[in-house]
């Protein structure tokens, strides 16, 4: 099978080679010359045989949307275009009926795996027809991991991103779980071995993860993760979740509580915190440290 695959990044070009090595054909594009197979996205489009697929692989925002509105106008009825970057769930009905009343089919794929997916295989969670997720189907088996598990066809148009994102919400409170223990354990007067103790519980615990095994990897780098400062960002979804879950009224916890401390940690001294200082001294007299 063919497949244009625009944005080939540290996602999308390994996407394109696990697919390659499946045996299907990837015409690439992007915008580092190095990296692409043509040179614009014309030349894409005419380097793919009627029905066209072609998937986009870059950032959420404006370069997206610019992206399938070129598509829009240089694909034809019967080709398919398939969203994999993290876009928001709302966007995705709109650019479907936009390209519809062209004849064009859409598809939004969440695609997780990071730079190891190209190893391991990537989870999709799929929105879209049925015979749209079954004319990409070749791709999507050659994407995921061998066996029942890594695909879903979530349902609709826009199914795929929102399930993505609640994907990364999960992930978020994960993240953080697995942080705060270390913190704990580093912290302990007790425990003499901490990296030794996240290595024990990668087999046989109830705890046993691949992010638990990522976490083991970067202590064998860096048992104190002395190398990096306590920063990290959001890329936009752990916030959608939180918004989606006042919208239907679902208690979300720990996704919320692990998306305001990543907000705390972009803060070298906290506002919030000196309020809760002048609060302390006003009322009990306790030392404020200037």
């Amino acid at each position: 099978m063919q497949l244009g695959l625009i944005g080939l990044g540290r996602m999308g070009g390994n996407m394109a080679d696990r697919i390659r090595k499946a045996g299907h054909e990837v015409v690439g594009f992007d915008h580092s010359p190095d990296k692409r197979d043509v040179a614009s996205l014309s030349e894409l489009v005419e380097k793919l045989a009627a029905p066209r697929v072609v998937w986009t692989m870059v950032p959420a925002g404006e370069i997206t949307e610019s992206t399938i509105d070129q598509l829009g106008e240089l694909l034809s009825a019967g080709d398919l275009i398939i969203d994999g970057g993290n876009s928001k769930f709302t966007d995705d009905k709109p650019r479907a009926e936009r390209l519809g009343a062209k004849g064009i089919g859409y598809m939004d794929c969440g695609v997780s795996g990071g730079i190891w997916g190209n190893q391991n295989g990537y989870a999709l969670m799929v929105g879209g027809s049925e015979e749209d997720v079954a004319k990409a189907m070749p791709i999507f088996e050659a994407l995921k991991p061998a066996g029942p598990y890594g695909f879903v066809h979530a349902g609709p148009v826009g199914a795929g991103h929102y399930t993505k994102m609640v994907h990364n919400g999960i992930e978020y409170g994960m993240m953080q779980a697995l942080a705060e223990g270390w913190e704990l354990l580093e912290a302990s007067e007790y425990v003499d071995n901490v990296p030794g103790a996240i290595k024990s519980w990668r087999e046989g615990s109830v705890v046993k993860s691949w992010l638990l095994d990522l976490l083991d990897r970067a202590l064998d780098g860096d048992p104190d993760l002395v190398k990096l400062k306590g920063y990290a960002e959001d890329t936009g979804e752990g916030r959608w979740t939180v918004d989606e879950a006042v919208r239907l009224a679902v208690p979300a916890h720990v996704i919320a509580a692990s998306l305001f401390t990543r907000f705390e940690s972009r803060q070298v001294d906290s506002p919030a915190m000196k309020a809760v200082a002048a609060l302390r001294q006003q009322f009990g007299g306790h030392a404020v440290v200037g």
